[in-house]
């Protein structure tokens, strides 16, 4: 049963379909255990709890801080994110489920100590059926604020005994990606002389440059934030720098790694990467198919696609690492494992020709049905046997 929780604030008519949609064909729907509103007055936090599904432990995944144009839009970004968040703990190999959070504002003018601790009373008044984390708009120095509410958090610093920065192992897991991509493609696990475009440098796109740059291959960025570009110039100053996304799509790319917000593959951004001959779609960004469809033109196009949801779990492997006392090399192991589960979607959805995005829904869906027989929703406070 779905169980919506309101503040002063209601879902409209449309979103609350999607909330409540059940399972066909047997297989995991789009709806939602459980989705909360909080609304704390004093502080003025406004936030959404999206938890998708606990069939394979406690909905893990990171709280975003971002100024949505409306509240059905934020509810929206939050539905979209926790389904997405179920699919990738689930290929990740991890006994947890899928949930995501968002708080409503900017986080360069609204955050503040008081409304991350109101948020964290809300996280922990769910009693462990979900798990907090960093996403866009939130940092290692919020979850230890956060942490002060609530011992359901990860992604803390290290000072605290918690992972950091999520951001590291989340660019080597899409570098990971990318390797098994050009493996599929060229016949070799290394992107040396390909030509990538990284749209986005901040979080994890500063990383992923640094890899594919010592990995050989000519890079070109774009970020509408000046700072992100300037880091990564001073880093690596052979990388070169374009205008925004349309001149990136422009640049004669092998590869094309979106590493910012959702949505990012548009059909005018498929036709392009189509006209100008890129051969892989491989990036960081959660959410970036716009619309059911697009990874069939990916296909038909020739374009080769690494779902987004499999290439960028490193991050959600690093944090998870934390729950059981955190070790980096442990967690890097995992995430190494991204390599070997990438082209074994690639393989079956060659088998099965579907495009890779159906064949990486299909392994996530298996898995979450056949444990989902074991115990279907996870109860405040129970562990998984």
């Amino acid at each position: 049963m779905t169980d919506v929780q309101t503040s002063s604030t209601h879902p409209a008519p449309g979103v609350l379909s999607r909330i409540f949609r059940t399972e066909q064909d047997g297989a995991p729907g789009d709806g939602h255990e459980q989705v909360v509103l909080c609304h704390d007055r004093s502080s003025g936090l406004k936030a959404i709890i999206a938890i998708h599904s606990t069939a394979l432990g406690p909905a893990l995944g990171g709280t975003r801080f971002f100024p949505y144009a409306s509240e059905e839009a934020a509810l929206e970004d939050a539905l979209n994110l926790s389904r997405g968040m179920s699919y990738k703990n689930a290929l990740a190999g991890l006994d947890l489920g899928g949930g995501k959070a968002v708080i409503i504002g900017d986080p360069n003018k609204d955050k503040n100590e008081a409304m991350l601790r109101a948020y964290g009373r809300f996280v922990e008044s769910l009693r462990g059926r979900y798990i907090t984390a960093c996403d866009v708009g939130t940092y290692v120095q919020d979850m230890d604020v956060i942490a002060r509410e609530t011992g359901f958090v990860t992604g803390r610093s290290p000072e605290h005994g918690g992972a950091g920065d999520s951001s590291i192992l989340t660019a080597f897991g899409v570098f990971q990606g990318m390797r098994a991509s050009a493996q599929a493609r060229w016949g070799q696990p290394t992107l040396r002389g390909k030509r990538v475009g990284v749209a986005g440098v901040g979080k994890v796109g500063h990383y992923l440059v640094g890899h594919l740059v010592a990995d050989g291959a000519t890079v070109v960025v774009t970020d509408p934030f000046e700072a992100a570009v300037n880091r990564v110039r001073a880093a690596h100053p052979e990388v070169e720098v374009v205008a925004d996304t349309t001149a990136l799509l422009q640049a004669k790319l092998d590869v094309y790694a979106p590493c910012a917000l959702g949505g990012a593959l548009t059909d005018d951004v498929v036709a392009a990467l189509g006209e100008f001959g890129t051969s892989i779609v491989c990036g960081a960004a959660n959410n970036q198919l716009s619309h059911a469809g697009v990874e069939k033109d990916l296909a038909d196009r020739g374009i080769l696609y690494a779902p987004d949801y499999l290439v960028n779990s490193g991050g959600v492997i690093q944090v998870a690492d934390e729950i059981d006392g955190f070790n980096f090399e442990r967690a890097k192991n995992k995430a190494t494992k991204i390599f070997d589960t990438t082209l074994e979607i690639f393989t079956r959805a060659a088998a099965d020709g579907v495009p890779p995005a159906v064949a990486a829904d299909r392994l996530a869906e298996k898995r979450m049905r056949e444990i989902s027989a074991l115990r279907t929703v996870l109860l405040p406070g129970a562990r998984r046997a």
